[in-house]
């Protein structure tokens, strides 16, 4: 063979070589279509109960792990009758479900039966639902736990009670607290009430 028909099958046989040499191609992997993203479910707006928010297991769960003070817990079952107290919460919203199950645990230690009416209300995420209630209350933070007797507010406790929810709750039922109850430094200090 002379050089030029073998350079000119030179290309020939290093084409050859590079893809004897090659390892075959992998097959293409099929198409997993990805997990759904675990939704969360929609937050309960409006006036709710108890009931609707422990229907998820996170609450449930935050209320077997609360540790309310046990001697404040069963004086809740004593005070004098006739106060309101109102929970504004969001099901979305960790420090609601680390307060308001505490409080759930405090009021369930005195028995379950207790002098004064709860009643709860669900806020979205944007805190701007129920509209007409949260600016009636003016609630910014949550939770909010509003204490009013006679129709007039005592006090509340907003997003993380400062010795605990239970005890904090006792101190405005009983006069012994009034004002903003709270451990964030832009609202206002709770004012005690004169002993007597």
């Amino acid at each position: 063979m002379t050089a030029k028909p073998l350079l000119l099958a030179l290309p020939a046989l290093l084409l050859a070589a590079a893809t004897w040499a090659a390892p075959p191609a992998a097959p293409a992997a099929p198409a997993v279509a990805a997990a759904p993203a675990a939704q969360e479910a929609p937050a309960l707006v409006g006036a709710t109960t108890r009931e609707k928010v422990e229907a998820s297991k996170e609450w449930v769960q935050a209320e077997v792990e609360a540790q309310p003070d046990a001697a404040a817990a069963a004086a809740l079952a004593t005070v004098e009758p006739g106060a309101e107290v109102t929970v504004y919460l969001g099901t979305w919203c960790g420090d609601s479900r680390r307060e308001v199950p505490r409080f759930w645990k405090a009021v369930d230690a005195g028995g379950g039966s207790v002098p004064f009416a709860v009643r709860y209300v669900g806020v979205d995420h944007a805190k701007k639902e129920p509209a007409d209630l949260l600016k009636q209350d003016d609630i910014r933070y949550l939770p909010t736990i509003i204490v009013r007797r006679g129709g007039k507010e005592v006090g509340r406790i907003v997003e993380t009670s400062p010795h605990g929810v239970e005890q904090d709750l006792l101190a405005l039922l009983t006069g012994k607290a009034a004002g903003v109850l709270s451990t964030r430094q832009d609202l206002a200090p709770a004012t005690p009430r004169p002993q007597g």
